[in-house]
């Protein structure tokens, strides 16, 4: 699916070239299901709140969680990422080529600015041979660089329920140098009590072009976020009487969470006779403070500093014949201190250990072309995650221990081509190690669970894509199968937190549709559809058999309609749908999420003079007051499954772009 600002041709697929698959190339040539977003789908009239709002037409991409900032935006693709009830699981996430993914898996989109984002690119399906460890996807973010013309660009806006935002931003080039710095702060009360949010990004990115073949990309950003509140779920009976209430737990214990975070990356790109090398370095510091709803080790202090580099060659072409290869070398530590929650109070420390984990990985990607048909492509990663943690607190024992985890990842794919037509079928095969909060022991001691072990999967695919006049669309079939799939859940004695277990097999079969359509008079369409099976094959816990019932998170359907109009005097309107299917929020299928279908509408206007560029915007979400629940937490004790949505509602903005060399800049590319 290829969903981009300008216009759609007939030779679309080799126009549109993707980097998250590491051997650049045109869609056209890539024999992975690929979705590409544009800076106008992601930030034109949008609140930006969650990296939902841009992806939601992407198929095989299922999100929820996008109004409570304390669990951070659940995100699942083809099933990968389902369990998480906080953070992001199975999928590797990249920002200008620096990973927000950390060695464990466990990734966060808290620091990603929306507002700043040039293009987004989504690799459906597994790629542990591209990017090892929790590679079940790859959502790849790329932020805008000033050219030409610099400019300034203020907006502002506010609506329902608190929300209330305002950013500045500052692009353009000078000589040798490309940058872009913007600075946004966003509020927002929230539909639910207890819900509060408030939160600043600075992001920035500057390149600089040493010569004719040698560029330095420079990254900096920082994230506050303060104040992060969790109303928690709820059961069916609150949600009948009160929707817009917080669990009484949660309000007394003041549940929620408070980061601050700073990311440092640098990427070298060098274009040479003999092929192109990219290095890549960064650092980040986290601190990250979080109120669980219960006494014992309720309050968590962690300290987190995470950093790598790594690099990669692509040879300049033998003949027939692509290849790149490289390395990837990222270190985690983490300092995890437990607390008693007093009713929000810190009390006594029940809990404090070191916890490091080193990952390493050499991989090589090459593509053969066959014949000007057809082409085969390969890979290969080796990787290796080590665990390790020094206990220090020594009231209960020593908890002190090494886990290591080793791992070969293949795939191999064959593309053939029609005129504007491709077929591929594929193979590709990802592993995932549970991350450290996941190998958290279920009786409260320190250290890590010896009994988890990393969940493993094989993808097979068949992908058809097409590009005719103003018309893309895509078909893909898929069947992956699952060994030891780590499944969250909870006990009665903390609630709230989730720990996990190793499903015995499963297996997931699903079908992808997505088509985009750019008329000639400003009318556009987007249409995804995703049909999946999850079910668990053989998995026994606690004495109850699960084999044969449905994984639990995912509904059967869901789909996306968007249409769109964009006239020549300024105006545009764009409305879109979205489907959600019945699903199950728990193991056993005795608990079902009814389907939901949500609406929303954005308006815009646009005024151009000689250097300044105007646009106000009105937006309207969930214009039917469809009644349904925005996340779902799996597996939830005593029922507590539901977190609900806001109502209908309203939210309003202008962006004010100026130009500061005397010529108008877009606002839009």
């Amino acid at each position: 699916m290829i969903l981009l600002a300008g216009e759609l041709l007939a030779d679309t697929l080799d126009e549109i070239v993707v980097t998250a698959t590491r051997l650049e190339s045109s869609l056209r040539d890539v024999a992975r299901s690929i979705s590409v977003v544009g800076r106008e789908e992601i930030q034109n009239g949008q609140q930006l709140l969650g990296l939902d709002e841009a992806l939601l037409r992407v198929p095989g991409l299922y999100m929820q969680n996008r109004y409570n900032f304390a669990q951070d935006l659940k995100v699942s693709l083809r099933g990968f990422g389902a369990r998480s009830n906080f953070g992001i699981r199975g999928l590797r996430i990249f920002v200008d080529d620096i990973p927000e993914t950390l060695p464990d898996g466990q990734a966060g989109v808290d620091s990603i600015d929306l507002g700043s984002a040039d293009r987004i690119e989504v690799l459906r399906g597994p790629a542990s041979s591209l990017y090892g460890n929790a590679a079940g996807g790859v959502i790849a973010i790329y932020s805008e660089l000033g050219e030409d013309d610099p400019f300034a660009e203020a907006s502002l806006a506010a609506g329902d329920y608190g929300y209330r935002r305002a950013a500045l931003k500052v692009a353009g080039s000078n000589g040798s140098l490309s940058y872009m710095v913007n600075a946004a702060k966003t509020e927002l009360d929230g539909y639910r009590d207890h819900s509060q949010a408030d939160g600043s990004t600075i992001n920035s990115k500057f390149a600089l072009r040493l010569s004719e073949h040698d560029q330095l990309l420079l990254s900096f950003n920082n994230t506050d976020q303060p104040k992060s509140e969790d109303p928690g779920g709820i059961d069916a009976a609150q949600l009948q009487q009160d929707r817009s209430s917080a669990r009484l737990p949660n309000v007394l214990f003041n549940a929620g969470e408070e980061l601050d975070q700073q990311r440092i990356g640098a990427v070298y790109k060098t274009d040479r006779v003999g092929g192109e090398l990219m290095l890549r370095n960064y650092y980040a510091w986290r601190d990250f403070a979080s109120r669980l709803p219960f006494v014992s080790g309720g309050s968590v202090d962690l300290d987190r500093f995470f950093y790598g580099l790594g690099a990669q060659y692509r040879f300049a072409e033998l003949g027939a014949l692509q290849l790149t290869a490289g390395f990837d070398l990222d270190r985690q530590r983490d300092e995890r201190q437990r607390f008693d929650n007093n009713n929000g109070v810190l009390g006594n420390q029940v809990f404090d250990q070191d916890e490091n984990v080193d990952s390493r990985g050499l991989f090589v990607q090459g593509q053969i072309r066959l014949s000007p048909l057809w082409a085969l492509s390969a890979g290969l990663r080796q990787d290796e995650v080590r665990f390790d943690v020094d206990d220090h607190y020594l009231q209960d024992g020593d908890d002190s221990g090494v886990l290591q985890f080793d791992q070969w990842s293949p795939s191999l794919a064959l593309n053939r081509v029609w005129g504007s037509n491709v077929l591929f079928i594929s193979w590709s095969s990802s592993f995932e190690t549970p991350t450290t909060t996941e190998l958290a022991n279920p009786d409260g001691s320190g250290g890590f669970n010896q009994s988890l072990e990393p969940q493993l999967a094989d993808n097979y695919e068949i992908g058809f894509k097409a590009s005719r006049d103003a018309l893309f669309y895509e078909l893909s079939l898929f069947h992956i199968d699952l060994e030891d799939e780590l499944i969250p859940y909870e006990l009665a004695t903390s609630p709230g937190r989730s720990f996990y277990a190793n499903a015995g097999s499963s297996s997931r079969d699903g079908v992808e549709f997505a088509m985009a359509w750019r008329g000639e008079k400003g009318f556009s369409a987007d249409v995804s559809y995703t049909w999946s099976d999850f079910s668990f094959d053989e998995f026994v816990e606690d004495g109850e058999d699960y084999g044969g019932k449905r994984m639990p998170g995912l509904p059967e359907h869901f789909g996306y309609v968007g249409l769109s109009y964009s006239s020549s005097k300024g105006f545009s309107a764009t409305f879109e749908t979205q489907y959600s299917g019945k699903f199950f929020a728990n193991n056993d299928n005795s608990a079902s999420i009814d389907s939901y279908t949500t609406s929303n509408l954005r308006l815009g206007y646009e005024w151009q003079g000689s250097r300044w560029n105007v646009r106000p915007y009105l937006g309207i979400n969930n214009i039917f007051d469809e009644q349904y629940s925005s996340n779902i937490r799996i597996n939830a004790f005593a029922g507590r499954y539901y977190e609900p949505a806001p109502e209908r509602n309203y939210y309003a903005g202008v962006v004010v772009n100026f130009g500061l060399s005397g010529s108008m800049q877009p606002l839009v590319d």
